[in-house]
C-alpha cells in the first residue's frame, strides 16, 4: 500500500454531483426523445379481457400505446446470476401475455411527445379484466409454505450440523421465540429509469442499474440482438441498495417502445411504481430456539425462517445465512420456507438475509443472556467462533473481539443497567443495547484497462459502476498509487458496458473485485514503461535491474537513489509514443466456481492472455485461498431514550466498530457505515410497506406514508475501524463495507429499547403504540 490509499480524500465526483454536472439515466441529452409512462394493473390477479386505447391514443402528443397485442416478442433469459444478467421476474416478461399476477403490474406503455401528455393519456386508458381470487396475506397462508431447493446463486437454504433437536432436550437454559419483519422498500433517491436509443441495429440504453454488464447481456438475449450491438451506460446512479441489481421491466419497455415508434424513449418510474414493480425486501417470520449450559456455552441453535415470494419467480430471503457461522455451537439447524403470494417479486436489499437474520438472532442472544443472568456482551465472547465451524475453515482475518472491546468502551457499556426499566435521564428511560454485525467478503473476476498518456495524465477504464458509494474515488486512489501519480492526474471511467468487464455492484464486492485489476493494469503500464527505459541508452535507467526501479511523483527511479531516474513522460517522449496501455484481468472469486475462459479472439480473451505476464495478476491468482473463509465482522452499540408516557424512542448515540480489512478511504468508509446504520435505524423503528389485507394491493403510496429516517432522527454516530489488511482476499487487503453497517443495528436498538423499558418487542418496526399497550 502506498501513500494515497486509505487517506480521507474528497470524492473526485463530489463537485459534479453538487453542481448538477453528474448525468443520471433519465438526464442524458438525447435529441428527439419521447416519453413513456406505463399503465399498471388495478387488480391483483386475473386476465386482461380488453385494453381500450381509443380515447387515449387520440390525445394531443400521443405517438402510440404499446400493449401485449402489438409489442415485439421477447426471448426467455437463460441465466440467473445478477452479474451476468438476472431478469427479476423470469415468468413474467414485459407485456408478453394478458395475465396479471399482482397489483401495479405493467400492462401497457403510452408514448408521447412530453411526459405530461403521456401521463395524462395513460390515465385515460380503459382496461377490462377477468378478475380472479388472489392469494393474499402472509400469515394466513403460512401453512402453504414449501422448502426451496436453493437461494440466489445456489446458496444453501437448509443447513444442519450435529443434532440440534437432541441437544435442545438436554440444554439447561433455553429460549424459543418468533420474530417478524415487515416488507421494506429500498427507496433509492433515484427511481428506476431507462432511456433507449436505436441507431439502425445498434441499441444504446442509459439505465439506472447496478450492473451495466448484466443489463447488456439481458438486452441482447431477450431482444435477440447481438451483444456487440448493445451498449449500456450508467455513469452515475442515485442509489440502488439491491433494487437495481436485478433487471426489471423498464429498460426492456423503453427499448421495445423505441423500436416500435422509431424514437428514443425515456421511461422513469413513479415512486408508487417502484414499490410495486421494482423489488422489495420480503416479509419474514423467524422462529429461533437457543439452548445453552449454565455457563452460557451454546449447545444448540435452531433458526427457521418463513418468507414470501411471488408467483412469477422465486427469491429466498436467507435470514439464517449467517447463523451457522456467527457463533460457536456443535449443533445447528437452519431452514427456510417460502409462501407464494400475489405480490411483485422481492429481491436483494442491502445485506439480504443478514439484515433481518441478525435482527432475530441477536435479539434471541440477548434473551438468552437474561435467562442466564450473563452480560449480553459476555455471552457473545463466551460463544465467539474462532473458526468457520460449518465449512471447517480458518477465517482469512477476524478481529471481532477487538471490535467488542472498543465499542463497549466508546458507548460506556459499563453504564448499561443490569435490570431493565429502572434507569432514567430526566423523564426518559435509558437503555443500552448491542449486537454483532457480519457480512461475507465477496470477490469476483474483473478486468480493467490502464493508459498512461504522453502529457502525464493516466486513465482507467472498468465496466463496473459507482452507485453512490465512492467507487470513482477509491479507484482513483488505487490507480494513482500504482502509477505513482497525484490524484488529479488520474481519471477513472466507469459505468459503460464497452469497458473491460467489471463486477456487479452487489454483495459488497466491487472494491475487492475491481481494485486488484485496476492496480494490476496500472502496474502493468508502468512495467512496460520501465522495460522501455531499461533498454533505452538515452535513459538514466539504462541497463538497470527491473527490481531496483520504482515509481512515484510522476517519475521512475532507483529505490536506493531517487536522483537517478526520469519523469514518466520523458520515456514516452523520447520514443515518440503518445500513450502506453495495459489490460489486466484477475480471475479470482470467493465463490465456488470461476467463470469460463473468454471466447477466443474476443477482447476479454486478449486481456486474459496479457494477464499471464502481469506479475501483479499472477501473484494474486496464485495465492492459495482454499483454506479460508472470508467474512467481515463488527460490533454495534446503541443508547436510547424512551418516553414512558408516549412510547417515543430517541436513539441517543450509536457506536460501530468494524473489522473490514484495509480501509481504502477513511471518509467514504465512514460514510458507508453511517449510511448502513441509518438504514438499520429505519428498519428498527419506522419502515413498513403495507398491503391491503383484502385485495393484496400496496397501500403505502409514497415517502409521506413510508417513513424513513431524516436528519432530526439521527443521533451522534461514532464509527471506528480495526483497519487490519486481509491479504488473502486481495493484495489490497480490503473487504467490502456497503452492507455490514446495516447488520446488527436493528437488534442493537431492539435490545436497547428492552433494556430501557422491560418490554420485548419481537415485531418490527418498534413503534410507540407497541410500547404503551
Amino acid at each position: 500500500m502506498n501513500e494515497l490509499t486509505g487517506k480521507p480524500i474528497d470524492r473526485v465526483d463530489g463537485r459534479l454531483k453538487v453542481t448538477g454536472g453528474a448525468t443520471y439515466a433519465a438526464e442524458f441529452p438525447v435529441k428527439n426523445v419521447a416519453y413513456g409512462v406505463t399503465v399498471t394493473s388495478t387488480i391483483t390477479k386475473g386476465r386482461i379481457k380488453n385494453i381500450d386505447t381509443g380515447a387515449a391514443g387520440k390525445m394531443p402528443g400521443v405517438l402510440g400505446i404499446m400493449t401485449s397485442e402489438n409489442c415485439m416478442q421477447l426471448h426467455f433469459p437463460a441465466g440467473s446470476d445478477p452479474g451476468a444478467g438476472k431478469y427479476a421476474e423470469k415468468d413474467l416478461l414485459p407485456l408478453q401475455n394478458d395475465r396479471v399476477f399482482y397489483g401495479g403490474q405493467h400492462i401497457a406503455v403510452v408514448v408521447a411527445e412530453t411526459f405530461e401528455q403521456a401521463e395524462h393519456a395513460a390515465a385515460m386508458v380503459k382496461v377490462e379484466y377477468a378478475e380472479q381470487t388472489p392469494v393474499v396475506g402472509f400469515e394466513k397462508n403460512a401453512l402453504t409454505a414449501y422448502k426451496p431447493a436453493s437461494g440466489l446463486g445456489g446458496a444453501e437454504t437448509q443447513v444442519k450440523r450435529g443434532d440440534a433437536d437432541a441437544a435442545m432436550q438436554t440444554a439447561a437454559v433455553k429460549t424459543d421465540a418468533t420474530y417478524t419483519t415487515p416488507v421494506f422498500s429500498h427507496n433509492a433517491m433515484e427511481p428506476h429509469a431507462s432511456l433507449a436509443v436505436w441507431e439502425g441495429d445498434q441499441l444504446t440504453v442509459y439505465d439506472a442499474t447496478q450492473s451495466v454488464m448484466g443489463v447488456k447481456a439481458l438486452l441482447s438475449a431477450m431482444l435477440g440482438v447481438p451483444a456487440e450491438k448493445v451498449r449500456v451506460i450508467a455513469h452515475y446512479i442515485g442509489g440502488g441498495f439491491g433494487s437495481k441489481g436485478f433487471t426489471w421491466a423498464n429498460p426492456f419497455l423503453a427499448a421495445m417502445a423505441a423500436r416500435q415508434f422509431n424514437r428514443p424513449v425515456k421511461i422513469a418510474l413513479a415512486r408508487q411504481q417502484v414499490y410495486s414493480t421494482a423489488g422489495r425486501r420480503t416479509q419474514t417470520s423467524q422462529k429461533i430456539a437457543l439452548g445453552a449450559d449454565r455457563s452460557g456455552k451454546l449447545l444448540a441453535v435452531k433458526h427457521a425462517t418463513i418468507s414470501e415470494t411471488s408467483f412469477v419467480d422465486e427469491f429466498v430471503e436467507t435470514a439464517g445465512v449467517a447463523t451457522p457461522m456467527l457463533y460457536s455451537s456443535p449443533n445447528v439447524d437452519v431452514s427456510h420456507e417460502l409462501v407464494r403470494l400475489n405480490r411483485g417479486t422481492p429481491c436483494p436489499m442491502r445485506a439480504p438475509g443478514e439484515s433481518v437474520g441478525t435482527y432475530s438472532l441477536e435479539v434471541a442472544m440477548d434473551e438468552l443472556a437474561e435467562k442466564l443472568n450473563i452480560d449480553p456482551l459476555q455471552l457473545r465472547l463466551i460463544n465467539h467462533a474462532d473458526t468457520e465451524e460449518q465449512k471447517k475453515k480458518q477465517f482469512s482475518e477476524k478481529s471481532l473481539k477487538e471490535c467488542y472491546e472498543r465499542g463497549a468502551k466508546a458507548i460506556g457499556w459499563s453504564n448499561c443497567p443490569a435490570k431493565p426499566g429502572l434507569t432514567k435521564e430526566g423523564r426518559y428511560l435509558v437503555g443500552y443495547g448491542m449486537a454483532t454485525a457480519t457480512y461475507p467478503a465477496n470477490r469476483s473476476a474483473s478486468s480493467a484497462k490502464a493508459t498512461l498518456f504522453a502529457d502525464g495524465h493516466a486513465e482507467i477504464l472498468c465496466g463496473t459502476q459507482d452507485i453512490g458509494t465512492g467507487t470513482y474515488t477509491i479507484a482513483t486512489q488505487i490507480a494513482a498509487d500504482a502509477f505513482g501519480l497525484p490524484v488529479d492526474k488520474v481519471t477513472v471511467k466507469l459505468g459503460d458496458s464497452m469497458y473491460p468487464k467489471g463486477a456487479q455492484s452487489g454483495g459488497s464486492q466491487v472494491t475487492a473485485s475491481v481494485g486488484p485489476p485496476i492496480r494490476a493494469a496500472a502496474l502493468g503500464a508502468v512495467d512496460k514503461l520501465i522495460t522501455i527505459a531499461i533498454a533505452d541508452p538515452g535513459s538514466p535507467l539504462h541497463n538497470q535491474k527491473r527490481e531496483d526501479i520504482i515509481t512515484g511523483n510522476g517519475r521512475i527511479f532507483l529505490k536506493d537513489d531517487a536522483n537517478k531516474g526520469e519523469p514518466l513522460v520523458a520515456v514516452l517522449s523520447r520514443k515518440g509514443l503518445d500513450k502506453i496501455e495495459a489490460d489486466a484481468k484477475t480471475n479470482v472469486s470467493t465463490r465456488p466456481s470461476l467463470p469460463a475462459p473468454a471466447p477466443a479472439g474476443s477482447p476479454e480473451a486478449k486481456t486474459e492472455e496479457e494477464s499471464k505476464t502481469n506479475m501483479a495478476v499472477q501473484e494474486d491468482e496464485n495465492t492459495d485461498r482454499s483454506a479460508y473463509a472470508f467474512h467481515s465482522f463488527g460490533a454495534q452499540f446503541v443508547k436510547v431514550l424512551v418516553d414512558p408516557d408516549l412510547g417515543t424512542i430517541k436513539v441517543d448515540k450509536i457506536v460501530g466498530v468494524m473489522d473490514i480489512g484495509k480501509v481504502m478511504n477513511l471518509k467514504t468508509a465512514v460514510n458507508q457505515i453511517k449510511g448502513g446504520m441509518i438504514f438499520g435505524l429505519g428498519m428498527a423503528l419506522m419502515e413498513n410497506l403495507q398491503y391491503d389485507p383484502n385485495n393484496g394491493r400496496i397501500v403505502t403510496r409514497d415517502l409521506v406514508q413510508y417513513l424513513v429516517p431524516v436528519h432530526a432522527d439521527i443521533p451522534e454516530i461514532e464509527v471506528q475501524f480495526i483497519d487490519r489488511p486481509d491479504l488473502y482476499i486481495s493484495p489490497l487487503g480490503a473487504r467490502g463495507i456497503g452492507e455490514i453497517g446495516v447488520t446488527g443495528m436493528a437488534a442493537a436498538i431492539a435490545n436497547a429499547v428492552y433494556n430501557a423499558t422491560g418490554k420485548r418487542i419481537r415485531d418490527l418496526p418498534i413503534t410507540p403504540d407497541k410500547l404503551i399497550v
